[in-house]
């Protein structure tokens, strides 16, 4: 029900047409209260319909005028019942908050440069907020209505500071992130919702093994190929060491003496390769 309280607060400001509240939308209450000019046109024909707003006679009447339009009595009642009414407030929603969120889970690839982008459009509407204090509310002006105004003007010059600020330190959070896990690295999320670090993957909960370069919860990685991790429960396999020397992380099968044997003689022979 505000869009047609935001209309009547325009009207009452200054009776318009269509077309000129459209303009006024774009330049001020649509900047906390957005519509479209088919819905501002849709909401005149429902108000005048209502008794609460009419079209101004024209003085000289043609094919295709515009119409203004003005409220009426029964109008500025409403909107001041309507102000006057509690209401509480909305909960907030943002998608670019829940991203974040899934983020921690499924991986941050490509959110950084996301970030950087709702910086600058946060920061480009700030400054117009600045532009238009400057311009429509210098010192001095101290009117009721002017201080009422520009509050809500205020309102959207502290949000999009909040914003801002936000986003840069979201963004020195992922810088930071990628100097602990080196350079140029983002986390990326296997099937197993693993999180891979430069060098390998880790887990959220926490493992003796710390981050594990060759394997991770969904199996050991060889050539490059994920090995499909061994049932719970079930008997271990072994796997080659890869590159940094290290061997499957999944225990080896039971021994004839019921302990667990190892794929190499000793921790000397894991560079060679030797098997038992």
């Amino acid at each position: 029900m505000s869009l047609p309280h935001a209309i009547l607060t325009a009207l009452l400001e200054k009776p318009s047409s269509g077309l000129e509240l459209t303009r006024r939308f774009d330049r001020s209450i649509g900047y906390f209260w957005s519509a479209t000019h088919q819905q501002i046109y849709r909401e005149l024909g429902k108000l005048e319909g209502e008794g609460l707003i009419r079209a101004l006679p024209s003085e000289q009447p043609a094919r295709g005028q515009k119409k203004a339009y003005e409220v009426l009595p029964a109008g500025r009642e409403e909107l001041a019942r309507w102000t006057a009414a509690s209401q509480d407030p909305k909960p907030h929603r943002d998608a670019l908050l829940l991203r974040l969120r899934a983020a921690a889970v499924v991986g941050s690839e490509g959110l950084e440069d996301d970030l950087r982008r709702h910086r600058d459009l946060h920061e480009r509407q700030l400054e117009t907020y600045r532009e238009i204090e400057r311009r429509d509310f210098p010192p001095g002006r101290g009117g009721a209505e002017d201080r009422l105004r520009h509050l809500v003007l205020r309102a959207g010059i502290d949000l999009e500071t909040f914003w801002t600020q936000w986003l840069d330190h979201a963004l020195a959070e992922f810088a930071e992130l990628d100097v602990r896990g080196g350079r140029g690295s983002r986390l990326r999320a296997g099937a197993c919702g693993c999180v891979r670090v430069r060098g390998g993957w880790s887990r959220s909960s926490p493992r003796p093994f710390g981050v594990m370069p060759l394997s991770h919860t969904c199996g050991p990685v060889r050539a490059g190929r994920a090995v499909p991790r061994a049932p719970e429960g079930g008997a271990g396999r072994r796997v080659r060491a890869g590159a940094w020397g290290l061997g499957a992380q999944f225990p080896a099968p039971l021994g004839a003496r019921g302990r667990r044997r190892s794929p190499y003689r000793s921790a000397s022979d894991v560079g060679g390769r030797r098997r038992v």
